[in-house]
């Protein structure tokens, strides 16, 4: 189960999106709790779409109702395109800015996941999240591909991964990059 205080920080942050015309969805840890096998998280990651030269404005408009926990906000903004938050509850939120394709594809493919009979939250496709998790790398993220995998089994486009993944392969000079979503294909309930 997804710990109440993130469910708020998410639907807080979510809500305030959509009231200002802003199309965006959950795309981290917490959306594991719905494609794969729950963990822990002490954070909320979310996307947001923000055209390019667009940054200040939509950093402005999140810094009008969310904390900045980060020194220098507008930098990180327009050169990383991201902006790190505080939820009104104190749950940090890390929102990154899409204007990308596979970024536009991700907003375009979200969902609502029902959390309970009146509590909705919009999260990236289960391929999108393999996708991020491959391109972060980390263990737990690695862990996270393996149980997306195992969970979802055929309901899983492969052919996504396998599209998008070759391409950031390509764009960070990665070749294996796909290789622990191979693996885990092979081998479910088993990490990589």
């Amino acid at each position: 189960m997804t710990p109440p205080r993130l469910v708020e920080a998410a639907e807080e942050l979510l809500t305030f999106l959509s009231a200002s015309g802003r199309s965006a969805c959950l795309i981290g840890g917490m959306v594991v709790s719905r494609w794969g096998e729950p963990r822990a998280t002490r954070d909320v990651d979310a996307t947001v779409l923000v055209d390019f030269r667009e940054e200040a404005a939509v950093l402005d408009l999140l810094l009008s109702r969310f904390s900045s926990r980060d020194p220098d906000p507008v930098r990180r903004a327009e050169l990383g395109r991201l902006a790190l938050l505080s939820a009104s509850n104190g749950v940090d939120l890390d929102v990154s800015f899409a204007a990308f394709p596979f970024e536009l594809e991700v907003l375009e493919r979200a969902s609502n996941w029902q959390i309970t009979p009146d509590r909705a939250l919009r999260t990236c496709s289960a391929e999108d999240l393999v996708l991020y998790k491959l391109v972060a790398a980390r263990l737990i993220d690695l862990h996270d591909v393996q149980s997306v995998v195992t969970r979802m089994g055929t309901a899983l486009d492969v052919d996504r991964v396998r599209l998008w993944g070759g391409r950031f392969a390509e764009i960070i000079e990665k070749p294996d990059l796909l290789d622990p979503f191979e693996a885990a294909l092979r081998k479910p309930g088993r990490l990589p």
